[in-house]
C-alpha cells in the first residue's frame, strides 16, 4: 500500500470554486478534455466519439441541481428555487483514501505541493482507488487501462515558458465567469485562503474526513428589491425619433405617416 506524506504538506496547492458565480457553461470542462487530450499532462482517450454509443475519460464534470429550500415552491413564488451548478473533480485530500489503498504505489501525494496524482507506470487498472474516494473523482481510460484524474494541469502551473497569467490550471484560465481560483490554501495569507475566510468557503462531504483541499464558496442569499426599486418597464419616449427608427415607430404604432393623406 502507498503512503501518504509522514507530515502535513506545508504548501496545499488546489481550487476554490465560487457556486455563486458558476453558470454550468461547460467551459473549464471542455477545456480541461482539450489540454489533456493534446498535451502532456494525462492525455485522454475516447471509444468512438461519433458513433451511436460513445464513450471517453473526463477529469472534470459539472452537476447542475435545483435547489429548492425547505418549505419552498419548486414552481411558486419568485425567489423560492434556484439553480445551482457544481463542478467537480479531485479534491487532492490530505487524508486521501485513493492513496493508501493503491496496491502498487501508482496513486501518491506529492510532499512538495500536496497534488494528488497517479503514475501510470505503476498502474494496474484495478479501481481500487475509483472504489474508495467519495467524490467520484476517478475515472479508468479504457484505451489506455489506467485509471486518470485531475492533475491539477501540473505540467502547466511549473512551466517557465508559459507566460505567468497561463500558468494555472486549464480549466481556470478558461472560465469566463471568472468562478474558478487557484492558489495555495496552506497559506492563510493567500488570496484564495482569504477568499474562503471572506465567503465562508466549505469542504465537500466533511463527514468523511478526508479533509480536501479543494473548497467550494455557498450561493450568496437573494436579497429582496428595496423599497422604491423598479419593478415594471418604464415606456419609452419615441415621439421625436426620426429618419428610419422614426418611419418604423410610427408604423407600428398606427401614427399617420408624414407626407400621408390622412
Amino acid at each position: 500500500m502507498t503512503m501518504l506524506p509522514a507530515r502535513p504538506t506545508p504548501k496545499k496547492l488546489g481550487l476554490v470554486i465560487d457556486l455563486d458565480t458558476c453558470v454550468g457553461c461547460h467551459a473549464c470542462v471542455v477545456s480541461c478534455k482539450e489540454w489533456n487530450t493534446s498535451g502532456y499532462g494525462v492525455p485522454l482517450s475516447d471509444q468512438d466519439p461519433y458513433g451511436a454509443d460513445p464513450s471517453g475519460a473526463w477529469l472534470n464534470r459539472i452537476h447542475t441541481f435545483e435547489v429548492v429550500p425547505e418549505g419552498g415552491e419548486l414552481i411558486g413564488q419568485e425567489g423560492e428555487a434556484r439553480v445551482v451548478h457544481f463542478p467537480k473533480s479531485c479534491l487532492h485530500c490530505e487524508d486521501a483514501p485513493c492513496v493508501t489503498v493503491c496496491p502498487t504505489g501508482a496513486s501518491y501525494k506529492r510532499a512538495e505541493d500536496g497534488i494528488v496524482l497517479v503514475d501510470e507506470d505503476k498502474c494496474i487498472g484495478c479501481g481500487l482507488c475509483a472504489w474508495s474516494c467519495a467524490y467520484g473523482a476517478r475515472e479508468v481510460d479504457i484505451a489506455a487501462g489506467v485509471m486518470k484524474k485531475c492533475t491539477l494541469c501540473v505540467d502547466r502551473i511549473y512551466n517557465e515558458k508559459l507566460e505567468e497569467i497561463d500558468r494555472v490550471p486549464s480549466c481556470v484560465r478558461t472560465c469566463p465567469a471568472g468562478a474558478r481560483h487557484f492558489g495555495d490554501l496552506g497559506d492563510p495569507n493567500s488570496a484564495v485562503s482569504k477568499l474562503v475566510a471572506d465567503r465562508g468557503g466549505f469542504d465537500l462531504m466533511p463527514e468523511q474526513n478526508n479533509k480536501p483541499v479543494n473548497k467550494y464558496l455557498p450561493p450568496r442569499e437573494k436579497r429582496a428589491l428595496g423599497e422604491g426599486a423598479r419593478t415594471t418597464a418604464v415606456e419609452e419616449d419615441t415621439s421625436g425619433a426620426s429618419g428610419l427608427l422614426g418611419w418604423f415607430d410610427r408604423a407600428l404604432s398606427g401614427t399617420p405617416q408624414e407626407g400621408k393623406a390622412q
